[in-house]
Parts: C-alpha cells; sequence; structure tokens
C-alpha cells in the first residue's frame, strides 16, 4: 500500500479528467440505456443523460480537496494506498449524489423508482465498473508524463570513472562543498536535506553546471536556495534554505549578490 504510484497534482490535468467523464458517461448512458433510459424520447435523453455526466464529472472535482489534504498529509507523496483511499472516497461521494440526482431530478420523487438496493447493485456499480477504469488510466497517465517530465529536467552530477552519480531536479540542489578527491553534495528530498559524496573535483562540477554560483574557493551554491546574509568576526556568510551557512569570499561576494537578485527578479 506505501509503494509509490504516478500521481500529478495539477489542477488543469484534473479538470481535463473531468471533462473527458462527462463526456464517457454520457456516452455509456445513451448506448446501454440503464436507468429505464429507453422510456425517455431522443430529445429527453439529449436533455437528462448529460446531467448524469455533469455531475459525474462535478462529484470527481469535489473529492479532489480531500486528494489534496492526502498528498499533504503524506509529505506530498503518492502511494497506492492513497490512490485507493481516493477511489473509495469518490465512490461514496459520488453515489450519495448520483442517487439524488436520479431520485429527485430524474424520477422527481416517484413512488416507482428504484431503491437504494437495487440500484446500487445494478444501476450504480455496473456503471462505476465501466467508468472507474477510465478515471483511472487517465490519472495514472497524467502521472506517468509528469514522472518523465522531471525526470527529463533533472541535472546529473557525475562521478569520475565508474563512481556513482546522482541526478536530482537543479531546484532541489542546495550546494557543494569540496571534500579532498570527492564534493559533498546537500540537497533536498521532499522535505528531507540528504548529503552524498561523490568522487570528483569542484571545478568540474561548476564547468558543467553554469547555474551554481561560487562562494568560496571550497563551495558552489545554488542562488534559488539564498535566505539572506549573515556577517560576524569580519567574515560574510550566506544563508541557505534549513540555516546552512556557507562562507563568502570576497572575490565572489559580487558575483553571488548579481545571482540572487537575477533569481529575486524572476
Amino acid at each position: 500500500m506505501k509503494k509509490s504510484y504516478p500521481f500529478d497534482p495539477s489542477l488543469r490535468h484534473h479538470l481535463l479528467i473531468a471533462g473527458g467523464l462527462v463526456i464517457w458517461v454520457f456516452v455509456f448512458l445513451y448506448f446501454t440505456k440503464p436507468l429505464d433510459v429507453t422510456e425517455l424520447g431522443p430529445r429527453e435523453q439529449l436533455i437528462y443523460l448529460p446531467v448524469y455526466g455533469l455531475f459525474a464529472s462535478l462529484c470527481y472535482l469535489a473529492t479532489l480537496p480531500f486528494q489534496y489534504w492526502l498528498y499533504r498529509r503524506n509529505a506530498q507523496k503518492w502511494s497506492v494506498g492513497a490512490e485507493l483511499g481516493q477511489f473509495l472516497f469518490l465512490f461514496v461521494f459520488a453515489f450519495i449524489v448520483v442517487r439524488l440526482v436520479y431520485f429527485y431530478i430524474v424520477m422527481e420523487s416517484h413512488p416507482n423508482s428504484y431503491t437504494i438496493l437495487y440500484f446500487a447493485t445494478n444501476i450504480y456499480l455496473p456503471a462505476v465498473l465501466t467508468i472507474f477504469p477510465i478515471v483511472g488510466i487517465g490519472r495514472w497517465s497524467f502521472g506517468k508524463y509528469k514522472e518523465k517530465k522531471l525526470e527529463e529536467q533533472k541535472i546529473e552530477i557525475k562521478g569520475v570513472g565508474n563512481y556513482e552519480s546522482l541526478r536530482l531536479a537543479f531546484n532541489d540542489l542546495i550546494c557543494i562543498q569540496s571534500a579532498d578527491n570527492y564534493v559533498e553534495v546537500t540537497y533536498r528530498e521532499r522535505e528531507e536535506i540528504k548529503k552524498q559524496l561523490i568522487r570528483n573535483k569542484l571545478t568540474a562540477v561548476e564547468e558543467s553546471l553554469k547555474d551554481l554560483v561560487r562562494a568560496h574557493r571550497s563551495y558552489l551554491i545554488n542562488p534559488h536556495h539564498f535566505k539572506q546574509w549573515s556577517t560576524g568576526n569580519r567574515k560574510v556568510n550566506v544563508v541557505l534554505t534549513s540555516d546552512l551557512e556557507v562562507p563568502v569570499s570576497k572575490t565572489y561576494q559580487e558575483a553571488i549578490e548579481t545571482a540572487v537578485n537575477s533569481t529575486t527578479e524572476s
């Protein structure tokens, strides 16, 4: 249940899924003819059937706050369990709404309306088994697409020869410190700060990652993580994410100020 699952938090993509749901529910009802649809004339079908698609779409959108709550609660991680929890919530919520629409709008509280049990087992469940896989495929596809785009945007800090390298998003990289024949990379993974040693020279890393700024002969920093300046004992430090302090040589101070100002403006 805790296994990672492809997920895209983009609201725009979930709106596309909701829009596709309107069309798919209408097509499903129009051609399968449940809910005594055959008793409706062609004009009435075109009036009433889209209502179900619209309400199904609104149900999906109405459950998104629960989805984002789960996402934040799990430290912006999405798992198989979270996906199943989202679908269970959608299943229950949609049943309540669709049942109310059927009974009060379509049937106008008619005494011969389907019972809740019959409606659930013979109408709603078959519809869910047809509709939910489409929603699941859409969510999975957008999630995989997001993973692919994020992977393409990652940078790589390579080790010399066959030594281990590190791939990560540039905005997750905080700073790099020289450590003899290695460099110590400090980066952010979700909400955690991590460090990794890679066998390489700081100058080689600087040449391959032009957006990093030299702060000291032993440090490169990512200006996107700048928080503030720190001074004391006639020394200047730069404070980065998680209050990491990096010494700044006078030689590089002006370059850092320029990079920080440029980052702030953009």
